[in-house]
């Protein structure tokens, strides 16, 4: 039998993939594990490797269409083989819904009258919403109503100006607005004497970032308040600006790393997210995010929780501020932190308690330099 390739799916959110690029054509001669194509999904892009030797054939999809996932995109036939006859059982997936919708009786649900095809997840929009997907015209493969569509149809559409229409950026900022409107957030924020972080990096590999300190310190803080990171391990991500969108690449297991590994995988995963190579793997179970603006002259910020994490952590630039020590008013480095928080998950006391250690940590990291 032949071999299919599919569209995966590498995110439990993931419904759609796109093809970006065919690296083997139809008729070409391929061995099991070669790179066939690159597909993006909502958070990086990946090669898709043929899942056994043969001839690629059979290719259904055009590079640049959105494909739901678990969707046969082309076959790997092996010598003798050809390419089958479409019938009920080899028709694409989406085909046989439609044309299932369509001849169902008159008894189905009113979101599913005459044949409108949706995604799973924008079903469940839609009737959280009282949204008549009839009303809508579909924007993923064959005229199917996703997720964006149910969100774009209760607000006017975004058009900010000089972004770029990715389906990472789509995807990133439809992820920020269900965030902000579902999360409870509240904020915590404190000055810092950032004196021994400074002393710290000067005696640091070279290449060593402030950010890479964060991570070391974060992490200590969270393996002490187990549930501002969730409970699980300590995966903390950082915030990386691509052109296409803000990308959060994972450094897991943080707390059990010393400096120079952090700086070294911190360096690895900027490269891969600028240069568009990042692996799921990569991106997935953070349990805390770092967000770094301080390169950019800015010197406090609040950020908003990336779900389904508990908190996030807003860094901004460090500048000499008046500061009191023994009573009298002296010029140290400060360093605004500030601490988002999910209030179902943390409240107050337990924010504070946490932002307290991070806090002394930054300002005495004895313990932590290695």
């Amino acid at each position: 039998m032949p071999a299919d390739v599919i569209m995966p799916m590498l995110g439990m959110a993931q419904e759609t993939g796109k093809v970006l690029r065919w690296l083997k054509q139809d008729g070409e001669s391929v061995r099991k594990g070669e790179p066939l194509l690159e597909v993006e999904t909502d958070k990086v892009t990946v090669e898709i490797e043929a899942p056994a030797d043969g001839t690629l054939a059979g290719v259904r999809v055009a590079e640049g269409t959105e494909v739901p996932v678990g969707e046969v995109i082309a076959l790997v036939l092996a010598e003798g083989e050809a390419v089958p006859t479409p019938t009920a059982d080899t028709e694409p997936r989406v085909v046989r819904e439609v044309e299932a919708i369509a001849a169902a009786p008159v008894t189905i649900p009113p979101t599913r009258k005459r044949g409108r095809l949706a995604s799973p997840k924008a079903r469940k929009l839609a009737q959280e919403r009282g949204i008549d997907l009839d009303s809508l015209t579909g924007s993923g493969p064959n005229g199917a109503i996703v997720a964006a569509d149910i969100q774009a149809s209760a607000q006017p559409a975004l058009e900010p100006a000089g972004v770029g229409e990715s389906r990472v950026w789509q995807v990133m900022a439809e992820r920020m607005q269900q965030a902000w409107q579902q999360v409870p957030h509240f904020y915590l924020h404190r000055d810092v004497d950032a004196s021994r972080l400074q002393s710290w990096k000067s005696v640091a590999p070279a290449g060593t970032s402030v950010t890479d300190l964060l991570v070391k310190v974060c992490a200590e803080a969270l393996k002490r308040h187990p549930r501002v990171n969730g409970g699980g391990a300590v995966n903390v991500g950082v915030a990386v600006a691509t052109d296409d969108a803000l990308i959060v690449p994972v450094v897991h297991g943080a707390d059990a790393l010393t400096l120079t590994q952090i700086s070294e995988r911190r360096k690895q995963m900027v490269a891969a997210a600028r240069a568009g190579k990042l692996t799921p793997s990569d991106v997935q179970g953070g349990s805390f995010t770092i967000s770094n603006l301080g390169m950019y002259g800015v010197d406090a910020f609040q950020a908003i929780v990336n779900t389904p994490q508990a908190a996030i952590l807003a860094v901004g630039r460090t500048t000499e501020r008046p500061w009191v020590v023994g009573g009298e008013v002296v010029a140290r480095p400060v360093l605004t932190l500030s601490v988002s928080f999910d209030h179902r998950v943390v409240d107050g006391a337990r924010g504070a308690e946490f932002l307290d250690t991070l806090a002394s940590l930054i300002e005495e990291p004895a313990g932590l330099v290695a």
